[in-house]
């Protein structure tokens, strides 16, 4: 059963997940629209979310952690051109747009971009 346990494991292990995400959310900050499965886009939305609203912050301890999790290059890009995008907005930065499946395995794909 999976009660209590909120979190998608990607049949990986911790490490490997985490660095998974974070791939994912330097890709969506450099790019900002990126093509994977919906589960992923799912998952991938409050880690970025919560970024950004680090970001609206501008102290050093909230681009710490931001550096932490996408680099010194996507904490740059946050910080200065994303974040200020969206100072008059409460939240929802992220909108996740759903495709058809994938031919070969049949996943649900989806589109994350910002808004």
């Amino acid at each position: 059963m999976r009660h209590h346990s909120k979190i998608k494991k990607f049949g990986r292990k911790t490490g490997q997940r985490n660095a998974l995400m974070n791939s994912l959310a330097l890709s969506l900050i450099r790019d900002e629209k990126i093509q994977t499965t919906e589960v992923k886009a799912k998952a991938l939305r409050p880690i970025v979310e919560k970024l950004i609203t680090a970001g609206k912050k501008g102290t050093l301890a909230a681009r710490r952690e931001i550096v932490k999790k996408v680099g010194e290059m996507g904490a740059k890009k946050v910080v200065t051109v994303i974040s200020p995008k969206y100072s008059s907005r409460a939240g929802g930065y992220v909108r996740i747009t759903k495709l058809v499946r994938r031919e070969s395995d049949g996943a649900s794909q989806a589109v994350i971009e910002f808004v």
